[in-house]
């Protein structure tokens, strides 16, 4: 989850601003990354530990990484004076990855992705403590509007609770951490270093868990782990297109529509299908989170948006032809 710039960024190929054909590369890669988790969910259905499947994604990561670690290599993307945050943020993020597919294996798709959707709700409240940032009243409200639907989702004290709920919840948490330890970061490290220590720390901290008690996939399983990798590769590429073609504050609220692929996905591979409570809580906790983007672009603070930060990236890689002659606002989180 992430912030690429604000600013339409012009790739050297004459892409341009094209924001309908943004929103749609955008839109089929949530829709991707969405159906990476519904694959994952399923390898853990079959017993595949989610520490292993959390270990081959971050090695596609890296994988990906290389090439742009090449074409980047004079600058000298390892050199850090930070290690430690970064180290910190990279087990955040893979902690916060592997918690998720172990929520995935025992609650609906839709409904690990909806309680997902209070992790920048998070953001805001650790803002405050952490990055010494200002939250009005009513970015407030809508915090407390928005945990007001995760425990309409919830619904603790009754036979709709189940205690996996509320690893999704922390999975979140600590995803929203890493943002903030991001946010610490900005302007004192590159994208690329950034994302290099994270990916490369979260890959050596999972792969003991990965690697214990190996046995290897069957042939089923390696194809599913190749549609992962597949989608995880399609799905970033789009999102890098997209954000080179239109500004990210227009295609922010777009990043919800997970929720719709997530609920497709339940209903036609794994027969399942949200109650009403959940549909009126993840309308609520998707009001409350785009109410919340709108007042930190009011305030000129970019909103996160899953998949930016090796969009961003690419970006650092292409000139930027903005007609003021000056250099792009990047930021990632």
């Amino acid at each position: 989850m992430t912030e690429p710039t604000d600013k339409a960024t012009t790739a050297d190929d004459g892409s341009g601003d094209r924001p309908a054909v943004a929103i749609g590369m955008l839109l089929f890669g949530m829709f991707l990354f969405t159906a990476m988790d519904g694959m994952a969910k399923t390898l853990a259905g079959q017993g595949l530990p989610p520490e292993r499947i959390t270990l081959l994604r971050f090695l596609l990561v890296m994988l990906m990484l290389v090439p742009v670690v090449a074409l980047k290599w004079q600058d000298r993307p390892l050199r850090t004076r930070r290690p430690g945050l970064h180290i910190l943020r990279g087990v955040l993020l893979i902690s916060s990855a592997t918690l998720f597919v172990y929520a995935m294996r025992s609650l609906p798709l839709e409904t690990a992705t909806a309680i997902g959707f209070v992790s920048p709700l998070y953001v805001t409240a650790l803002s405050i403590p952490f990055l010494g940032e200002k939250v009005g009243v009513r970015r407030w409200m809508a915090v407390i509007v928005g945990f007001g639907g995760v425990m309409v989702i919830l619904r603790p004290g009754t036979d709709a609770f189940q205690l996996a709920m509320l690893i999704p919840l922390l999975s979140s948490l600590l995803w929203a951490a890493g943002l903030i330890i991001t946010r610490w970061m900005r302007g004192h490290e590159s994208p690329l270093t950034i994302l290099i220590w994270s990916t490369g720390s979260g890959l050596i901290a999972v792969a003991p868990l990965g690697l214990y008690g190996w046995e290897s996939p069957t042939w089923p399983q390696l194809g599913l782990l190749a549609l992962i990798a597949c989608c995880h590769m399609a799905g970033q590429y789009l999102t890098i297109r997209a954000f080179m073609m239109a500004s990210a504050s227009m295609l922010a609220p777009f990043s919800y529509s997970t929720i719709i692929w997530a609920t497709l996905i339940g209903v036609f591979v794994f027969g399942s299908f949200p109650d009403m409570p959940t549909l009126i809580g993840t309308t609520v906790l998707a009001a409350s989170g785009l109410y919340v983007w709108y007042r930190e672009r009011q305030r000129a603070i970019e909103p996160t948006v899953p998949g930016g930060s090796i969009a961003e990236v690419a970006q650092d890689l292409i000139p930027s032809t903005d007609t003021d002659g000056a250099e792009a606002d990047k930021r990632e989180a």
